[in-house]
């Protein structure tokens, strides 16, 4: 597949903490941003803010971030490990069609459910969609969770072609995102009919013979 492979590092525009007690001032930091990027989004959204919130110097703050788009990026890095985390564990011991059915709407679900819970996610989401790198890392993320899927088609389709399946996977999950942020731009009632809508043609495409 083209593109940036799943388990390539794309390297973060941010110094990593090595110590404890920077881990910890980093992490009053990201905290710092996400509330405020709750109340006011991320483009209203000040470096001195998130120091002073942070309870940490400005020069502290651009030690380690050192723009508001590093700071976007490790939120980023934060959703994106957490969903793998998450889909990883529920798609593991899949091993039937019912399993998978029960199993892939219950992500979406879950995924959707966050979408309209965390500003954030929706902030980051948008921030995304101008900044090519950011892009790259969503890509990454797609493809690193479509290859768990690609993991359970092998189980239910041993015969199939495993480059369709990867190709199946691939574009399900892209579609499935984009389901999803269209589906928190609309009203909840008719976000809920589009997420139901996408289930269902999403399944049918992975449980096809």
């Amino acid at each position: 597949m083209e593109g940036t492979p799943a388990n390539e590092q794309i390297a973060s525009p941010r110094r990593a903490p090595s110590q404890q007690r920077s881990r910890e001032r980093v992490e009053r930091m990201l905290a710092a941003a996400s509330a405020l990027i709750t109340e006011q989004g991320s483009d209203a959204m000040r470096m001195g803010e998130v120091a002073e919130r942070a309870g940490v110097s400005i020069g502290s703050l651009y030690q380690f971030f050192p723009d508001k788009r590093a700071i976007i990026w490790a939120l980023a890095e934060r959703y994106t490990a957490e969903s793998q985390a998450c889909i990883s564990a529920a798609l593991a011991n899949v091993d039937d069609a019912e399993g998978l059915r029960r199993a892939f709407s219950e992500l979406v679900d879950i995924y959707y459910g966050l979408f309209l819970a965390e500003p954030v996610m929706r902030d980051i989401w948008s921030g995304t969609q101008a900044d090519k790198a950011l892009r790259q890392l969503e890509l990454a993320d797609s493809r690193a969770n479509a290859e768990f899927l690609v993991a359970v088609l092998k189980r239910l389709r041993p015969g199939a072609d495993p480059v369709a399946l990867e190709t199946t996977a691939f574009l399900v999950w892209q579609m499935g995102e984009a389901a999803v942020r269209l589906a928190i731009s609309v009203d909840r009632q008719e976000g809920d009919r589009l997420v139901t809508a996408y289930k269902r043609m999403a399944l049918r495409e992975l449980l096809a013979e």
